[in-house]
């Protein structure tokens, strides 16, 4: 606690002195602060920023998600480019440390003069770009799921959020006949915001919330925590751990016996890349909330999960942050071969509308949110750790950032 408490002291003082600095006249060049700028562009050549955790405890999911960005980059390589320019990344390491994505945030934006940057993961990271992206008017694309309750002119978020994951995945739970819930996060802005939702939805549906507990990014020991879950008795646990916490947890869990038919637990963190660090011996049976699978069935996501797998390995898998990434380098392109420009401000006006026939199907960008519209997906995870669809909405839902189609959620 304390260790995080000083890591979000340090996010603060990292923003303040940079709107200090904005209030001096020391700022970095606003690539889009002109109409005829064209941030990235260079001879023949567009150079794109890829940030994310190339170590560090968020590493076993984002290392992936950089990985399925550079395919994109390199399928849009081979098919001529941007504007007639080959894409060329500049790659950056998060740490899975807050400050550290705004510091190399405002390097690729500055520095290296970026076109637009695709990364992050947790929200404390988001967060902490966020005002980097807002006082450069640089482009944020951002591939996760999150709590919602944001909506910036210089981030598009490619992820779900609330009313396309949680809010489905309680109404699955809800239909099961869960009535006790156990809530399970890590300690950062994701997991408590969620599960501030959370607590809204099931007392406007009856659900009872039996226990609330959370533990520091990278936590490794779970047994007390276990002990609690099994004397609640609660009949499903909602997870929000992220990072290789979730390794520790679900293992100690099996090791203590209980199993997805005694308490299953429903994650909105973990995918087929963190089963294969978890095991999928002590995942199997458990639920997932998501918009995309390996096995989803269109056929663009089998030429995707084709292509993936011929680049990096066929024992590699594709899960939903990693198809966003992908999906969000696609969108940027699109939009910026729309707009006939790199400039932000119009590839933001471009991006309005924009459709794309992903591999989890057709998304939509929202125009007024920077969202995109997405099918909800709910799956359980298999032996093989491949996660089978168990039911999905039908047709893409309009992202709803701020919850403002739930009256229960006013106020928080």
């Amino acid at each position: 606690m304390r260790r995080l408490a000083s890591r979000r002291l340090v996010v603060v003082a990292t923003v303040l002195a940079s709107l200090l600095a904005a209030g001096c006249g020391q700022t970095a060049p606003q690539p889009g602060s002109s109409p005829n700028a064209e941030p990235g562009v260079s001879g023949d050549t567009i150079k794109v920023g890829i940030l994310h955790s190339l170590s560090g405890t968020m590493a076993i999911s984002e290392v992936s998600v950089k990985d399925a960005e550079q395919l994109a980059i390199d399928e849009i390589n081979a098919q001529g480019g941007v504007l007639g320019k080959k894409l060329e990344p500049v790659v950056e390491d998060g740490a899975s440390d807050w400050p550290t994505f705004a510091e190399k945030a405002q390097k690729l934006i500055s520095s290296d003069n970026v076109a637009a940057v695709f990364g992050g993961w947790t929200s404390a990271s988001r967060k902490a770009m966020l005002p980097v992206f807002e006082r450069n008017k640089a482009l944020l694309y951002y591939p996760v799921q999150y709590e919602g309750l944001e909506q910036s002119p210089y981030i598009f978020y490619s992820g779900a959020t609330t009313n396309q994951q949680i809010v489905p995945g309680l109404e699955h739970l809800k239909e099961k006949g869960v009535k006790r819930l156990f809530l399970l996060g890590s300690d950062y802005v994701f997991p408590r915001t969620a599960n501030k939702e959370i607590k809204a939805w099931a007392k406007a549906n009856g659900m009872e919330i039996v226990a609330e507990e959370y533990t520091p990014l990278g936590h490794t020991e779970y047994g007390t925590l276990v002990n609690k879950i099994t004397a609640a008795k609660p009949d499903a646990v909602f997870n929000t751990l992220n990072g290789d916490s979730n390794v520790a947890f679900f293992k100690q869990l099996r090791n203590a016996g209980v199993t997805a038919e005694d308490i299953p637990v429903m994650s909105v963190s973990v995918a087929e890349e963190e089963a294969r660090g978890i095991g999928p011996d002590n995942l199997a049976g458990h639920l997932t909330a998501w918009n995309y699978y390996q096995t989803t069935d269109t056929p663009e996501n089998e030429e995707f999960v084709k292509a993936y797998k011929q680049k990096y390995g066929a024992d590699r898998v594709t899960d939903d942050p990693i198809e966003a990434g992908y999906v969000q380098v696609w969108l940027w392109a699109k939009s910026v071969e729309k707009a006939g420009s790199t400039n932000p401000e119009k590839v933001k006006q471009a991006a309005k509308g924009l459709t794309f026939d992903a591999p989890e199907g057709k998304v939509t960008i929202d125009g007024d949110t920077q969202h995109l519209y997405k099918t909800a997906r709910i799956g359980r995870i298999k032996p093989d750790g491949l996660i089978e669809e168990l039911s999905s909405s039908d047709e893409p839902i309009e992202p709803d950032p701020y919850l403002k189609g739930y009256d229960w959620a006013k106020g928080l």
